[in-house]
């Protein structure tokens, strides 16, 4: 399977314009083989809390289905992140999106405090991704919450991939993070991260994916967008400008 993070920058609040470049973006990873495409955290309409809490979707909204239709064209697995409605709130989720498959949520469960204000902790449909649900997911701050990784390691995963929103300074605890977690778990870990706009500040940008010795086996810049490929089947990363 080749995974592609899609590391991007999303314009506040603008759900249509962003869409039409989630759509630009998963042609582009598709047209370079990519089985499986994760965009960053609240990637439809940036990470700023009080605008992605007005922003929130229904899991069913129409002008997601672009993403359905990319899909089921050419068999892939997208995941696109979203404030979701859910309850009496909103959730951070990877809305995930199968060929012939039904819409399937990922959606933040531990929160941080400064979230907490804004949004609930979510209820996701679905946890891992691939035939063998080998592939764990993880939203942020979740990678920090020891219960939340040690469950993907007693499930005896073989990939951890979280979907950030960090800025620079986040970046580098999330990456000492990741690699700890790779070496301890003996998992690939990987990190889709955002540039632009982020909770009043920049991306840092910086995905990247770490072999399960927790060493660093490629990184995007940090201020440019760009896609970053990995090969479950033979290990290696390659990337991709946008």
């Amino acid at each position: 399977m080749k995974i592609c993070l899609a590391q991007i920058s999303s314009k506040v609040g603008d759900i249509e314009a962003n869409i039409s470049k989630h759509k630009e973006v998963t042609e582009c990873a598709i047209g370079q083989g990519a089985d499986l495409i994760v965009f960053p955290e609240l990637s439809i309409c940036a990470y700023e809390p009080e605008t992605a809490v007005a922003s929130a979707l229904e899991k069913d909204d129409k002008s997601l289905a672009v993403f359905q239709e990319l899909s089921n064209a050419s068999q892939v697995t997208i995941g696109v992140g979203i404030p979701l409605k859910q309850g009496d709130g909103v959730a951070i989720a990877m809305l995930i999106f199968q060929p012939a498959g039904p819409r399937e949520v990922y959606a933040k469960k531990y929160l941080h405090a400064d979230e907490k204000p804004w949004f609930v902790s979510g209820k996701s449909t679905i946890t891992a991704l691939g035939l063998a649900h080998e592939i764990a997911l993880a939203i942020c701050y979740e990678i920090s919450v020891p219960a939340h990784a040690q469950e993907a390691c007693h499930n005896e995963t073989n990939v951890y991939l979280s979907s950030v929103a960090k800025t620079a300074g986040g970046v580098v605890k999330a990456s000492e993070r990741l690699s700890s977690l790779a070496k301890e778990c003996h998992m690939i870990t990987m990190m889709s991260n955002c540039t632009g706009p982020c909770e009043g500040q920049e991306g840092g940008g910086k995905s990247a994916v770490w072999n399960s010795e927790g060493e660093l086996l490629s990184q995007l810049g940090g201020d440019s967008e760009g896609l970053l490929f990995f090969d479950t089947e033979t290990g290696s990363c390659r990337q991709s400008a946008l």
